[in-house]
């Protein structure tokens, strides 16, 4: 049964939303002119005199010195205007860079009072429900990518539960590492869709190598707790050792079932130290109770420990043992616990394939009807780790069409890939488009720009700085303004400022025999004096890149405001920036008469 969503932490109210997107979107209409500027144009075009009215000099001296600014206080809706003064009234030009480095800080997704914080998201969402532990993800996959797949899978399945469903949709899935966890740790029936058919096959390779793992993981659980109950024992004081050992031989003699075991098994669960001398028969009854309970206690986490993995991988990952696999007449309880859990498994996949992951090719458009690539489609949610361009942007189209879908977390990345409606002046109403999504944004025929979208991704100043020079050589010496080839990767790989130059040329397919090495030194010569041009514009791109990413979500965040059947939406930040620069994820649910 699913909760109610009124137990969801409070949201953002549309009106606030809208309301802060409109600042957002006033503040970086004023600074669009900087965003929009390719900084290779803007090196060899000369646009620093007509939009920054500082010299770079004194924007790289105010930018270093303002560092990572601190709003001194919260600032108030209506605080908006005094971010009035950053730019010209009449030349439009960048004026107080300070000014302008606060307001990029404060129209940013961790100043700006948008997000919900993921601790409120996951005590409203589990009540009092406690948290599955299980196999670490450090162990498959590198931190980075560990670190995002152990936040999100915790998150996705507290929505899950919330919502009373067990099947998941995992939009861009590439090679499965979500899509595999959900489904070993949490038990969940994942679709796994990727445009990619090597990526799929990636996937199945991957998911395979998982369940092969599965016999190395149960013997080093056994060889981890044999190891703790040995230095266990040799911690404990050694007096008095036969005496001790003729008190354990009363219970095990005693004990049938366990006359026929190893002996070794037996002093491994029974360590045989620690007890003072009995005095009396009363004692020796106490000590008797004391030891039995001792010896259940350690039986009871061997097959905690040795068993979690069982309840993490899939049932077909688990072989039952066979009887030829004991030793001994009987089977310890250890063996015991692991045949039923193995026996239950077997039993549970049979009768329900809950627990499955599958992997899909198919390209996700807006349009795309689920039931035609899963036949099986019931009540669902739909996830999407760091779902590339307009993929997120549909991702979230596609939940709130499809009343089969309950919730959807979706962090998106890849900006620059988006596509706009408004980018080319173009006007195709039956184009489905990644940005803009909210009605405001598109009444206002609101554009960013690629360059604008790029400001995430620069490369080093020096790096920017030769291929701004190369620009001027081959617009200069071989009249060439635009070409469908590209350097690509050659700076990391060149020795030199003459020997990118020739390489780069050679990959554009331009004669170099015709440009001595003394002219490549002169373009060289001319422009290197302007270098701190380039890194000053370059940190301002920088600077305003938050503000960016904070209007494409903020876009995507007042779209499922307006929809009808959104019961919560908001924007939380899953990740530890640090590790992973795309953190933030668009989180909502459907309202319950959608269920």
């Amino acid at each position: 049964m699913s909760r109610q969503p009124g137990w969801l932490p409070p949201q953002l109210s549309p009106s606030s939303s809208s309301s802060r997107l409109r600042g957002a979107a006033g503040f970086l209409a004023r600074a669009l002119p900087l965003c929009r500027a390719h900084t290779v144009e803007f090196y060899t075009g000369g646009l620093w005199d007509r939009l920054v009215a500082p010299p770079p000099a004194a924007v790289l001296r105010e930018l270093r010195a303002a560092g990572p600014l601190a709003l001194t206080r919260p600032l108030a809706e209506d605080d908006d205007d005094m971010f009035s003064n950053v730019f010209c009234e009449n030349s439009k030009k960048l004026i107080n860079v300070h000014l302008f480095a606060l307001a990029a800080k404060y129209y940013s997704l961790s100043n700006l009072g948008v997000c919900t914080p993921l601790e409120d998201v996951l005590e409203a969402l589990r009540g009092d429900n406690q948290g599955t532990t299980g196999i670490k993800t450090d162990e498959f996959m590198n931190n980075k990518k560990s670190h995002e797949v152990q936040v999100m899978s915790e998150l996705v399945d507290n929505i899950a539960n919330y919502c009373g469903i067990k099947q998941v949709i995992d939009i861009g899935s590439g090679k499965g590492y979500l899509s595999s966890f959900l489904s070993m740790q949490y038990n969940l029936k994942v679709y796994g869709i990727d445009s990619s058919n090597s990526n799929t096959n990636g996937a199945h390779e991957r998911n395979r190598k998982l369940k092969k793992h599965w016999r190395a993981y149960q013997s080093r659980g056994r060889a981890n707790l044999k190891s703790q109950r040995f230095e266990k024992a040799n911690d404990r004081p050694v007096e008095n050792e036969v005496k001790c050992n003729a008190v354990i031989e009363k219970p095990l003699n005693n004990d049938s079932s366990l006359q026929s075991q190893d002996q070794g098994t037996i002093q491994d669960l029974v360590p045989s130290c620690g007890f003072t001398e009995i005095a009396t028969s009363e004692t020796s009854k106490q000590t008797e109770v004391d030891l039995v309970a001792r010896t259940q206690s350690d039986e009871n986490k061997l097959s905690e420990e040795v068993l979690a993995i069982l309840n993490v991988l899939p049932a077909d990952a688990v072989e039952v043992f066979s009887s030829s696999q004991c030793n001994c007449g009987e089977l310890c309880e250890e063996e015991k616990a692991q045949r039923k859990m193995a026996s239950l498994k077997a039993k549970a996949s049979k009768s329900s394939e809950s627990n499955l992951y599958f992997p899909l090719t198919s390209c996700i458009t807006a349009e795309t009807e689920l039931s035609d690539i899963i036949t099986d489609l019931e009540d669902c949610m739909m996830v999407g780790l760091h779902t590339c361009g307009d993929l997120a942007a549909n991702t979230l189209r596609i939940f709130t069409a499809k009343p089969e879908i309950k919730a959807v977390c979706s962090v998106g990345c890849c900006y620059h890939l988006l596509s706009e409606q408004f980018e080319n002046q173009e006007e195709c109403p039956e184009e489905v488009w990644g940005f803009p999504m909210c009605q405001y944004l598109k009444d206002e025929g609101w554009c960013c720009g690629r360059n604008a979208r790029m400001s995430a991704c620069l490369l080093p100043t020096e790096s920017l700085f030769y291929r701004a020079v190369l620009q001027v050589i081959i617009e200069e010496i071989y009249g060439v303004t635009k070409s469908d080839r590209h350097v690509g990767k050659i700076f990391s790989k060149s020795s030199s400022f003459i020997d990118y130059v020739r390489k780069s040329l050679k990959k554009l397919e331009l004669d170099d025999s015709k440009l001595p090495d003394s002219c490549i030194m002169d373009y060289y010569e001319k422009y290197k004096h302007r270098m701190n041009e380039l890194e000053a514009f370059n940190m301002l791109k920088v600077v305003l890149a938050p503000c960016i990413e904070l209007l494409i979500l903020l876009d995507r965040l007042c779209y499922l405001k307006e929809q009808d059947n959104i019961a919560w939406s908001g924007l939380v930040k899953l990740f530890d920036p640090v590790k992973s620069p795309r953190c933030y994820a668009v989180i909502a649910l459907k309202k319950q008469s959608c269920f």
